[in-house]
């Protein structure tokens, strides 16, 4: 793995330990990289009584991206779980993710220790709801 990609790791697993899941007890962290900028962005897990309210640790990290910088072209992705195997994210998240990535960006998989599998995004959502083919 590059450097950056193990920075990302470093990012997500510490942004996991944030995570406030009192009701799955489920902790995730994300970070991801996006073109033309060094900052690393990190999310985690935020769960709300209502459930519905909940916001994954992927999705954290989008929108703290484009809070951040505005229009983002995703780079990379990096998700934490303390799981074996790895967890991919949610069919929420890869929704959000296509707004903002191209099938070919990969999604680092990792579990506490380290990254365990790389996937392309078009590998998990190889036919995301968007009016770009409308």
């Amino acid at each position: 793995m590059n450097l950056i990609v193990n920075e990302a790791f470093k990012v997500a697993l510490a942004a996991r330990s944030n995570a406030h899941a009192p009701y799955s007890k489920f902790q995730v962290g994300a970070a991801l990289k996006i073109k033309g900028h060094d900052q690393i962005f990190p999310g985690c897990n935020v769960e709300n009584a209502s459930f519905g309210a909940t916001v994954c640790a992927e999705r954290n990290a989008i929108l703290s991206a484009v809070a951040n910088t505005g229009k983002i072209e995703v780079e990379f992705v990096v998700v934490v779980c303390d799981t074996k195997p790895v967890t991919v994210p949610c069919a929420l998240c890869l929704q959000v993710l296509s707004e903002f990535a191209k099938a070919d960006v990969p999604i680092h998989l990792a579990d506490t220790e380290s990254i365990k599998k790389t996937v392309t995004f078009g590998e998990l959502l190889p036919m995301p709801f968007n009016t770009l083919d409308c």
